[in-house]
């Protein structure tokens, strides 16, 4: 990217990346149950085809539900960055399914070169129960561990909705720190 002058400039980099893909659903029987009614969603080859601005040492944090979990391996792969673990977020309300009514979504963990795990001390349960607010609207409690475990490393969320304290952002629903 040339600014003004000519001088060619680096997008910034990010170590930690929060993101919260509009995935799109394909067995929805009745169209007013589709997330298209909510916001705009991305085929998986679109969302592994951004150029995320990430460090060579970062980690990523994805979010996933359990029927796009073999897509989710895939977007991380694709943006370069090797699964390690996940926590839960319990919603505390059954939601709609077809297997099984979904009450819990995932956030995966995955790290891209040599990127160290928070100190023993900052760790969490892998489980966090917490209601259900409006459609896809994840708790702040992850947003606020993050910046309690990692203050000083840069932060990017991907699909934000909002402003986060410690965070940049990027999102078709918030007025975006960066372009991709």
């Amino acid at each position: 990217m040339n600014g003004e002058d000519g001088v060619d400039f680096e997008m910034k980099k990010y170590q930690i990346i929060y993101a919260d893909p509009p995935w799109r659903y394909d067995f929805c029987k009745n169209s007013s149950d589709k997330i298209e009614v909510h916001y705009p969603t991305m085929t998986n080859e679109d969302i592994c085809k951004i150029e995320v601005p990430s460090e060579d040492n970062s980690v990523l944090y994805l979010w996933a539900t359990a029927p796009k979990l073999l897509e989710a391996l895939a977007v991380m792969k694709a943006w370069g960055f090797s699964y390690k673990t996940q926590a839960v977020w319990n919603k505390t309300w059954v939601g709609m399914g077809y297997w099984f009514r979904e009450q819990h979504e995932i956030l995966m963990v995955g790290t891209k070169g040599k990127f160290s795990p928070p100190i023993p001390t900052a760790r969490e349960s892998s489980v966090y129960r917490e209601k259900k607010s409006k459609h896809s609207k994840k708790p702040q409690y992850f947003k606020d561990l993050l910046n309690k475990q990692f203050p000083d490393l840069t932060k990017l969320e991907m699909f934000a909705r909002e402003k986060s304290e410690g965070f940049d952002v990027w999102g078709n629903e918030v007025e975006s720190d960066i372009q991709l």
